[in-house]
């Protein structure tokens, strides 16, 4: 009896450490698959299979055995203390191994290396590492996107001499511009939780064949973490949860994700609030930078008070919430059905560029309220996916979406009792059915087709805040405009040699604009907006290795934007003294791109990459002087301002340099490097040249990294040249109050460094911390054009816990 009872409990062990173990990354928390698992001498082996599995019965429950793979770090264990950890083994990718897929050329997987543009990837483990404060600083820490920032609750991309709406942001496949974004400086980026982000590509240069309007200098996706289905016959549930503090602004935010899935369903739930706090600036720097005063209201009346703390900035501080509910179906290996919804909802926050603008005798403050409403966010999705030979087709996915969009706008005087208020709003319908297909020989086919519509609700107000009375004021925009476009496109990729690729693509554009103006507060010289305008855009592009470790790409590509109910619509106050009234006679501007990269690789050691580009733009539309009813000025809030409108009165050139360094000197230590030069010129109608608007100082980073099994450290230095008096924009010159003050009293955009440290430990396969320290030496600085001066040193901690 004793030995049978022996024997049952032998049988049952190990049918327990029979049981299949998983091989995942420990970032993503992927299946890694063709592991090789051996023992000491070898004798012993295993494979991992496609979801990552391995049985180790092969294996002695004490015996030392090694996980090895071409892109990871090696890991040594025992299968005894593999059971203790669940039955799941994480493994460590190794530096050298660089991101190889991208997407967002032709929305369909593609080797990087035959890809003509440049395009930069920051998958989950940077995110992870970095631990971004929003997604607009995500962007920002790769060291290849220029951001500006208005106020706490901004983050406005710059990229090749373009932003805002001649940028397109794009989240899950579905187009996130809508038909007021504006040529303002934009802080839509921020309603992107970046803990929801699985990677982001950037695309540098045109996008209008696959992306359509706005996409002129680059394109932004965000492709947000994917539902995991059960790697297990039974329900497999797993989550994560973070917190992360900050120190300039006593930033509180936790993040809480939950995933639930079998073999065929599976759903991700996710949670972030962020709490910030007013934002505190560095202490070598720029005295004019300080916030000495600041506007309180006593007794009835705006009172001008001393600041106890001029570093702190007040107000900034915000709150937060980002939602997001993905549910996936996979009725089987052809067929994929994805239900997505993300919301995001800020507190009222402060734009802080507008509250330290002086007033006019320049000894006080011309704002005494000035902040935006909640911006709320709303988008849902359902995409079906089918793969498999299909007679047009190898690879179909139709992608329909919803999205809702509010702001607003609220301003009041100093020691004026009407607060102004507009509100807008966008209901925005998209559908895009993209085809891919592999079937003529060497050449790859994609093709396919969009409808976007947007309808505009825009009212304005003001209220009297003693009495509480609110009356009617002018909207923002014509209420119930609509903006529409339908495209269809087509784009190669052709295989002509093994080391020469061709891609090439046109797609055709219409765009259509119906907007009936309020004559109640502005008599309007026009009744309606009706534009109709179609575009014609194309690309060519190819990628060479003349030798193994050297590879050459070229693109040239067109880009446009058709005019939106922003560039058509819209009347408000752009600067001191001046409001933008509608122009309804505009034209869709043109960008011609050409682009030249070289990359070196050093015997996978060292990688050294550089590329130069040239931009000109025509019919730009561009902010300039405007009679309205053959007036130059009109009262506006109370204000006689001069009178500006939104024209195609301009052509634009830009061109700059970007280089690139990858070293990895050991399996532990590397660097990493970045640069990137700009010029631009706006050239107009009249002759005259001024420098443009949105072109980026030099700006570059150095990172020294270490990491092994456990602990990642990045000590790093990031960098900003000067932009003098004569090289500011003509628009940025009439901001004195943003700049510091040169020797001759003109404002410039001083060169600026900070030293930085972060670190990621990883506690367990199951709990991580990340300990940043950034401006370590403390400076006072603010990036180029922005309004708010940049956090001064700042102690970020972090905690993750997957489960």
């Amino acid at each position: 009896m004793q030995r049978i009872l022996y024997a049952l409990v032998f049988l049952f062990f190990q049918s327990v450490y029979g049981q299949q173990i998983t091989v995942l990354d420990a970032d993503t928390e992927e299946p890694i698959s063709n592991v090789a698992i051996y023992n000491f001498d070898k004798s012993k082996t295993a494979l991992s299979d496609l979801d990552g599995k391995c049985d180790l019965s092969v294996f002695a429950r004490s015996e030392r055995i090694t996980f090895k793979h071409i892109g990871y770090q090696i890991r040594k264990t025992t299968p005894g203390q593999i059971n203790r950890q669940g039955g799941r083994v994480y493994m460590v990718m190794k530096a050298q191994q660089l991101d190889e897929v991208v997407m967002s050329v032709s929305k369909w997987e593609q080797q990087k290396k035959d890809v003509p543009q440049k395009i930069a990837s920051i998958d989950s483990r940077e995110i992870a590492f970095n631990n971004p404060q929003t997604s607009a600083d995500l962007l920002q820490s790769s060291g290849k996107v220029f951001v500006q920032k208005s106020q706490l609750g901004g983050g406005s991309p710059m990229i090749r001499g373009f932003s805002t709406n001649r940028l397109l942001l794009s989240v899950d496949g579905v187009r996130m511009n809508n038909a007021i974004f504006r040529g303002g400086n934009l802080q839509n980026v921020i309603s992107i939780d970046p803990y929801t982000v699985r990677n982001t590509e950037v695309i540098f240069g045109p996008g209008s064949v696959i992306y359509g309007s706005d996409a002129m200098g680059g394109v932004m996706n965000f492709y947000t973490k994917k539902p995991q289905f059960s790697t297990i016959d039974s329900l497999e549930v797993s989550g994560n949860a973070n917190y992360r503090f900050s120190s300039a602004n006593d930033e509180n935010t936790g993040h809480l994700d939950l995933n639930i899935g079998n073999k065929k369903w599976a759903s991700l739930t996710s949670v972030t609030y962020n709490g910030f706090g007013d934002l505190m600036m560095g202490e070598h720097g720029p005295d004019s930078y300080l916030r000495n005063n600041y506007v309180v209201r006593l007794n009835g009346e705006d009172r001008l008070v001393s600041n106890s703390d001029p570093r702190k900035q007040l107000p900034t501080g915000y709150d937060q919430i980002n939602l997001m509910q993905k549910i996936t179906f996979k009725p089987n290996s052809d067929w994929l059905f994805k239900f997505n919804t993300h919301y995001s909802e800020t507190s009222d926050y402060s734009r802080y560029d507008r509250l330290i603008r002086p007033d006019a005798e320049g000894d006080g403050l011309r704002s005494a309220e000035w902040f935006y409403g909640p911006q709320k966010w709303l988008l849902s999705n359902l995409q079906i996916e089918k793969k498999g030979k299909g007679k047009f087709y190898d690879g179909l996915r139709v992608t329909t979406a919803y999205q809702f969009f509010e702001e607003s706008r609220n301003n009041r005087s100093f020691n004026d009792l009407d607060l102004f208020t507009t509100k807008e709003s966008v209901n925005a319908l998209s559908m895009n059915i993209d085809f891919e297909n592999k079937k003529i020989g060497d050449l790859k086919l994609y093709y396919g087709t969009e409808y976007v519509l947007n309808k505009i609700g825009s009212e304005g107000s003001k209220r009297n805040i003693e009495t509480n009375l609110v009356s009617s004021a002018a909207s923002r925009y014509p209420d119930g405009s609509t903006w529409q476009t339908l495209a269809g496109y087509v784009t190669g990729e052709y295989k002509a040699k093994p080391n020469l690729t061709l891609l090439s693509g046109v797609r055709y554009s219409h765009v259509w604009i119906d907007a009936v103006f309020d004559k109640t507060f502005y008599p309007f010289p026009f009744d309606n907006a009706n534009l109709n305008n179609g575009a014609l855009t194309g690309s060519l592009g190819m990628s060479w290795f003349p030798w193994v470790n050297w590879q050459i790409t070229w693109n040239g590509s067109t880009g446009f934007r058709a005019p939106n109910i922003d560039d058509v619509g819209k009347i408000f106050d752009s600067e001191p003294g001046s409001v933008v009234v509608p122009n309804p006679d505009l034209e869709p501007e043109y960008a011609y791109t050409t682009e030249l990269g070289l990359q070196k690789n050093f015997k996978d050691r060292v990688v050294v990459k550089g590329a130069t580009f040239y931009t000109y733009l025509v019919d730009a539309l561009v902010r300039r002087d405007f009679l309205f009813n053959g007036q130059s000025q009109i009262e506006y809030n109370g204000e006689l301002s001069n009178v500006q409108a939104i024209q195609n009165a301009a052509k634009a050139y830009v061109y700059g340099f970007e280089f690139g360094l990858d070293a990895f000197l050991t399996d532990n230590l590397s660097l990493a490097a970045n640069l990137t030069l700009t010029e631009g010129v706006e050239e107009e109608d009249n002759g005259t040249d001024s420098p443009g608007r949105h072109v980026a100082p030099t700006f570059g980073d150095f990172h020294i990294m270490w990491k092994n099994q456990r602990l990642k450290a990045d000590l790093f230095v990031n960098y900003n040249g000067e932009i003098p008096f004569e090289d500011l924009a003509l628009s940025e010159r009439n901001k004195e109050f943003i700049y510091a003050v040169d020797t001759n009293g003109n404002p410039y955009s001083p060169s600026w460094y900070t030293l930085n440290f972060r670190s990621q430990y990883n506690v367990s396969n199951t709990l991580r911390a990340t300990l940043s320290l950034e401006n370590i030496t403390n400076q006072r600085y603010r990036t180029y054009s922005s309004g708010i001066t940049a956090p001064g040193s700042n102690l970020i901690v972090g905690l993750g816990y997957s489960f």
